[in-house]
């Protein structure tokens, strides 16, 4: 992938399948952790394999890595110079449990990165998928910015939602996200003076394989807020069922997705 000038991508955001038999399970034993079942699904993605090289491609020599929002690892795993310092910044009990039984996991600092207090000045700060990209992207980047020379961010590039996980298997009037692509929203947050020197886009496939359509459909219908007695619960594990493959004793289901690797201060 070539890098390129800053550009507006908009791509869809859609499910593929089969009609599948699904399982009924018990409602009162879902309990779905939101951070582990994005986690669980980036492991089985595409995800690394898409975004590593193009980051590889920007910062030859990482250094000493600070991963800002590090989640289950993975992104950082794969780019982290072993012979340096891996330093991750993570608020999430279960992202800090997963990070801890890595092979080579980093040291982590709790606490969300307004709070986190970084001793030493890193090589390359690494931040994918930070809500601060929408929020406050300006007071992140001047932050990022406090702690290395080089920052790369991962910023969601796809036209679809970003919140909810699996909403990108959805009708729009069920999840009602806003589906402006998220470097819209960051870019747009940003002055002149503090867009990144370089952009690249990466297509990938968000894929999860799950043991139960009905529980998370379960999951989903209790996060958008829908009634025990909604007829739309009936209607969603239909729809989920229509759009997954059934792989080994769980059902996949696939999500074209599309990345930005935002570059500021690259070697």
């Amino acid at each position: 992938m070539a890098w390129v000038g800053y550009r507006f991508a908009v791509t869809g955001d859609v499910c593929r399948g089969s009609v599948l038999a699904v399982p009924l399970s018990d409602p009162a034993q879902r309990d779905i952790d939101p951070l582990e079942l994005y986690a669980a699904a980036i492991d089985t993605s595409d995800y690394v394999a898409a975004l590593a090289p193009l980051i590889r491609q920007a910062v030859p020599d990482v250094g000493h890595l600070l991963d800002v929002g590090a989640g289950g690892g993975q992104l950082g795993m794969a780019i982290h110079d072993p012979a340096r310092s891996w330093t991750a910044i993570e608020p999430s009990p279960t992202m800090r449990a997963r990070l801890a039984k890595l092979a080579h996991p980093p040291r982590v600092i709790a606490g969300g990165w307004e709070q986190a207090e970084v001793a030493i000045r890193h090589d390359t700060v690494l931040a994918a998928t930070m809500p601060a990209f929408f929020d406050h992207p300006e007071r992140f980047l001047a932050r990022c910015r406090d702690w290395a020379s080089t920052v790369v961010w991962v910023v969601p590039a796809h036209a679809g939602p970003k919140g909810l996980c699996f909403a990108g298997c959805l009708p729009r009037e069920w999840h009602r996200e806003d589906e402006t692509p998220g470097i819209d929203i960051t870019m747009r947050g940003l002055s002149s003076a503090s867009l990144p020197a370089r952009v690249a886009f990466a297509d990938w496939t968000f894929t999860g394989i799950v043991p139960d359509l009905e529980e998370l459909s379960g999951y989903l219908a209790d996060r958008l807020g829908w009634a025990q007695w909604d007829e739309r619960r009936e209607s969603l594990t239909a729809h989920l069922a229509r759009k997954a493959n059934r792989q080994g004793s769980g059902y996949r289901l696939d999500i074209p997705r599309r990345s930005a690797v935002l570059v500021w201060g690259e070697q």
